[in-house]
C-alpha cells in the first residue's frame, strides 16, 4: 500500500483559484478574424429580456440578427475601404475587416414573434418579450363556498 499526499488526490485551493475564467488566456473571446467580440449585457424585467451589444462605429445595416428555433444569433461583417483619390497611389495598404457572431439560446418563455431591435449611440439593443402566460401574476383570494 502506498501513501499519497493530500495534494496529489485533491487540487489545492491555490490550484482551484487559477482555474477561474479570470485567468483564462485562451482565444475564446476573439472572433475567427482575431478581433475581440463585442461585450454584451443581458437584462431581465417582468415583461422582457433586453440584450445590449456594445458595437461603436457600426451602422444598423452592418448587423444581421437571426432566430433559428430557440437560437438567436447576432452577427456583423464590416469592411473598411478607404477610397483613393485621383493622383494618389498605394505604397502600402492594409485592409480592415471586422466580423463577429454571438449566439444565445432563448428560454421557452419568450414570444419570438415580437422580438425587436434598435441601434443607437454605439449600442445594439434587442428586446425579447416574454409570453403573457409566463409573466408572474399577483396572488388572488379564492372564496370558500
Amino acid at each position: 500500500m502506498s501513501l499519497a499526499r493530500f495534494s496529489d488526490q485533491y487540487p489545492s485551493l491555490f490550484d482551484r483559484f487559477f482555474e477561474n475564467d479570470l485567468f483564462d488566456w485562451s482565444n475564446r473571446n476573439f472572433s475567427a478574424t482575431n478581433t475581440t467580440l463585442p461585450s454584451v449585457n443581458i437584462k431581465e424585467s417582468v415583461d422582457d429580456f433586453e440584450v445590449e451589444v456594445a458595437a461603436p462605429g457600426f451602422a444598423k445595416d452592418d448587423f444581421k440578427i437571426e432566430l433559428n428555433r430557440e437560437l438567436l444569433t447576432i452577427s456583423s461583417e464590416k469592411e473598411i475601404n478607404n477610397e483613393i483619390k485621383e493622383g494618389q497611389q498605394f505604397t502600402q495598404r492594409e485592409f480592415s475587416y471586422q466580423s463577429f457572431s454571438r449566439s444565445f439560446t432563448l428560454p421557452n418563455i419568450v414570444d419570438s414573434e415580437k422580438i425587436g431591435a434598435r441601434y443607437e449611440n454605439g449600442i445594439l439593443r434587442i428586446t425579447i418579450p416574454k409570453k403573457e402566460e409566463s409573466k408572474p401574476r399577483p396572488a388572488r383570494k379564492i372564496a370558500i363556498t
